[in-house]
């Protein structure tokens, strides 16, 4: 059709709004599957009658997840939701070309690895999150986006990806091992976005690609990843006004930077109008930026207080000496915009820039205040103010929808890094550190005790956002030779890391922290710490060795709290190994000494634990009465996961006596509270044990549909290391059997499929509608 109508290639794709290779890829085949409007935008520049854009439209394969696979018959795996890619608040502007010469890389056969790589604010985020956007339904498995960004230790790559997977702790394996397991047959886009500050991990992104066939990776990196089979491709700034002499608005409309900073401009000065007037100096403006969409950006927010001439004017005294020479120009442009913007603030505003630089995944108004406030100057009440005007330069983002702690503040990570340039140089970096470290430290100690009662819901929510804070400050203090901040972290956050699955980075922090010199108070504190994360791990031996060096040391500091604890620990680690003579005898040991230092909480929990032993040792009469006086408690100080923990063991007694009335009334509270708490692990125990319920009822799609959605609860989190449940086997082995029987393998296979696909919220939900609906 093309050569009918005596077209180039270049000539189409110039018609279309194509790029060359994307015609080139159309007309070889390797792109198979194009979007409808791009079939439709060919048809167009073709000038194709209605017969012939039906007959092209008939000839393009269907996409992939709209029909059956060809060679099963069975549906393809749909795209993943929309939630797991960024949702961007302003439209992608200049970016056609890029978008479609991208993903014609990603449908190459022979491509597994494509980096966009360029300066910062030139638009790698943006564009990936667009591409991965489009090029999702070419993935049987869709598209997932992994932000490393708030990452400055190149070990977290992996298990961050993992987690942000949904996969399990690895047991027994490395995280990358684990990580290739589990992406070995899956058909996934892979957005690693900010590798430029990782690149130790690359070896391991080159694992990733050489263990998974079918992973393709796109990473964004100031750099290349340096790897075998990378197609790099350089992100180059938009395109420019053909000149700054005397353009009209049409000119400047006409090319993607003018486009930009007149759309920009327009939003947020609505009164802004791109006019024969101005052109000139938007044009300049253009060119003196060198089109890169950050600098645009600022500088179109500079439009509320002034006229595109102004702007030129002080744009131009920011640009008269450049930084760095030996930087390609366009660095050097980008530095000038951001100096720029650093002009134009005050002194005490320019502090305050410099020191909210120090936080990592955004901060609040409280942590700003606390942080930008030195000894020396700065008010608190004054911190408004100047974040304010930050706000206004746009050098600091507001996030909205941050919770019931009001608004949460950012930056982007282009102007992060400049400004953090600024602290360093400064000489101020070692004392904004020192604060940093005592808000979330302080922060920290005050959610622990909210942590095991009535808060507990709020606290895990607001420490979860707060989790890249909290890690930088935990860092930071080891770095600065400051061990025992680091194990008055860990006391604090112990039930956080626990329930919401930070057991990797708590041990690892912990195990460095036991390697500086502590006072034996916190040494026994960090020991308390290592030893449940190794403990949830399934590493035993480690879980043992480090409570019992906790009890040497507790006991010679005649710390009676610190070894009721490592007795406690030990009882659970005996419990674990099948020795429930041991541990009956060591939490009993442990329950001795916290009533005798009235440790409520601590106690409680020794008599919960206490009570699962003596079921496991046959005394379920015992063993029920204790657990029903706990739960009582629980309930009347309203701690969710201390609830849970008894609910379970309670239901477990109750189906094995025949009471599934009182079972299922135990499950559904505790998979409520489970779905408060976002604790998965615990769901995937409480959804085992309701199939066999549903099973025992003979609600056999229930029950198949019940046990997918535990096993995908199990996968994704790695519920096997709570061995203090006891989960009884034969119980899932009998629902698996009574389910299959009674709706047959095949029908049985898909519910389970298709409880296993359920999230955690929509596993939440159908266990606890489910047992509404049903009379």
């Amino acid at each position: 059709m093309r050569r009918a109508a005596g077209l180039t290639q270049e000539e189409l794709a110039s018609r279309a709004g194509l790029s060359p290779n994307a015609v080139g890829a159309l007309e070889r085949g390797a792109r198979k599957r194009p979007q409808p409007h791009t079939v439709r935008s060919l048809s167009d520049a073709l000038g194709l009658s209605e017969d012939e854009r039906a007959a092209l439209l008939a000839a393009v394969p269907e996409r992939v997840g709209t029909t059956p696979s060809a060679a099963g018959g069975s549906p393809a795996s749909p795209a993943p939701a929309a939630s797991a890619l960024p949702h961007p608040s302003t439209t992608l502007v200049g970016r056609e070309r890029e978008v479609g010469e991208v993903r014609d890389l990603l449908t190459q056969r022979d491509v597994r690895l494509v980096t966009l790589t360029g300066i910062g604010g030139v638009g790698k985020t943006r564009l990936a999150v667009e591409v991965a956007r489009e090029a999702a339904v070419d993935f049987p498995d869709g598209a997932a986006f992994v932000g490393l960004a708030p990452l400055s230790d190149p070990a977290l790559v992996v298990p961050t990806v993992s987690r942000s997977l949904g996969l399990p702790e690895a047991q027994g394996r490395t995280a990358t091992e684990a990580l290739v397991d589990h992406l070995r047959d899956k058909g996934l886009l892979l957005v690693l976005d900010n590798l430029e500050h990782l690149l130790e991990a690359a070896p391991e992104v080159a694992a990733l690609v050489e263990g998974c066939p079918r992973l393709v990776v796109l990473a964004t990196s100031r750099a290349p990843l340096r790897l075998r089979g990378e197609r790099e491709y350089p992100v180059p700034p938009l395109g420019l006004p053909a000149s700054t002499r005397s353009p009209d608005e049409g000119e400047v409309l006409a090319s993607t930077s003018g486009r930009l900073f007149a759309e920009r401009a327009q939003a947020t000065s609505p009164g802004f109008a791109l006019t024969r007037e101005n052109a000139a100096s938007v044009a300049a403006i253009c060119w003196r930026l060198a089109g890169l969409p950050l600098a645009l950006e600022l500088a179109a927010a500079k439009t509320r207080f002034l006229d595109p001439a102004a702007l030129l004017s002080r744009l131009d005294r920011a640009l008269s000496t450049a930084w760095g020479r030996d930087l390609p120009e366009r660095q050097r442009t980008m530095r000038a915009a951001l100096d720029w913007s650093h002009e134009l603030l005050s002194e005490p505003e320019r502090a305050l820039f410099r020191c909210v630089s120090i936080f990592s995944g955004g901060f609040t108004l409280e942590a700003a205040e606390a942080v930008g406030a030195t000894e020396d100057e700065g008010d608190p009440e004054e911190v408004l103010g100047l974040l304010g005007t930050l706000v206004e330069q746009s050098l600091v983002t507001v996030y909205p929808d941050a919770g019931e702690h009001g608004t949460r503040y950012g930056m982007l990570e282009p102007v992060r890094q400049y400004a953090r340039e600024k602290l360093e140089q400064s000489g101020e970096a070692g004392g904004t550190g020192r604060r940093h470290a005592g808000f979330f430290l302080a922060l920290a100690e005050r959610a622990a005790p909210e942590l095991l009662g009535l808060g507990q819901v709020g606290w895990l929510d607001r420490l979860e956002r707060e989790s890249g804070n909290l890690g930088a400050a935990i860092s930071r203090s080891l770095e600065a030779g400051e061990p025992g901040t680091a194990a008055r972290f860990g006391r604090a956050l112990l039930t956080f890391w626990w329930i919401r699955g930070h057991h990797r980075e708590g041990r690892r922090w912990m195990e460095a922290a036991l390697e500086g010199p502590l006072p034996p108070g916190l040494r026994i504190a960090a020991l308390q710490v290592a030893g449940p994360m190794a403990y949830v791990q399934g590493d035993y031996p480690a879980a043992e060795a480090r409570h019992r060096e906790a009890l040497l040391l507790s006991r010679r500091e005649e710390n009676p709290v610190g070894e009721g604890y490592a007795r406690l620990g030990l009882g659970l680690v005996s419990m674990s190994r099948s020795d429930h003579e041991a541990a009956t005898s060591e939490i009993e040991r442990a329950l001795a000494l916290f009533e005798r230092c009235a440790e409520d909480y601590l106690a409680s929990a020794s008599r919960v634990w206490l009570g699962m032993a003596l079921l496991a040792r046959g005394e379920g009469g015992r063993a029920e009465r204790m657990l029903e006086e706990e739960l009582a408690w629980a309930r009347r100080v309203q701690n969710p996961s201390l609830t849970y923990i008894v609910l379970y063991n309670l239901a477990k007694s109750a189906l094995a006596r025949g009471d599934l009335v009182a079972a299922t009334s135990m499950l559904g509270e505790g998979i409520g509270l489970s779905g408060l708490t976002k604790d998965r692990a615990n769901l995937a125990h409480f959804l085992q044990m309701l199939s066999a319920v549903e099973a025992l009822r003979g609600e056999a799609e229930r029950s198949a549909v019940l046990i997918g959605a535990a096993e995908g609860s199990a996968q994704e989190v790695g519920a096997a290391v709570y061995n203090f449940y006891r989960p009884d086997p034969s119980l899932r082995e009998r629902a698996v059997a009574e389910a299959s029987a009674a709706l047959g393998v095949a029908v049985f296979e898909e519910a389970r499929a298709r409880g296993r696909e359920m999230g955690f919220e929509r596993a939440v939900g159908y266990a606890l509608g489910g047992d509404r609906t049903r009379e």
